[in-house]
């Protein structure tokens, strides 16, 4: 489901002035690639950029042409690790962030796996 162009201008006015909505929108993108949803990771990592630092600045920091950030984070699109990693990082130098994966047993959280 697409976005109105309504919220997305709430979403955007929220970010301005949040960095702890800042914050939580970077970390749900990656908690959604880290867990598989890569259609929902793109969507909200497309959200993010759009409501920071947008497209076209993000491709002169890392150095690639913003259509091809836009592709890359598309419905169908498919980012290379080394892209990705390149816009997650300048996205957390910008945010001043740094992102941490925290190992957890699937006992400590619910989660149980099928055995074979």
């Amino acid at each position: 489901m697409a976005l109105t162009k309504d919220f997305r201008k709430t979403i955007q006015t929220r970010a301005k002035r949040d960095p702890a909505y800042r914050e939580a929108m970077l970390t749900e993108a990656v908690d959604s690639f880290l867990s598989g949803d890569v259609e929902i990771g793109k969507a909200m990592l497309r959200d993010y950029i759009n409501a920071t630092i947008g497209f076209e600045a993000l491709s002169q920091q890392i150095r690639k042409p913003s259509k091809s950030l836009h592709r890359m984070l598309s419905h169908d699109g498919n980012p290379s690790a080394n892209n990705f990693f390149k816009i997650l990082s300048c996205l957390q130098s910008n945010e001043g962030l740094d992102l941490m994966v925290t190992a957890r047993h699937h006992s400590d959280t619910g989660m149980h796996s099928i055995a074979t």
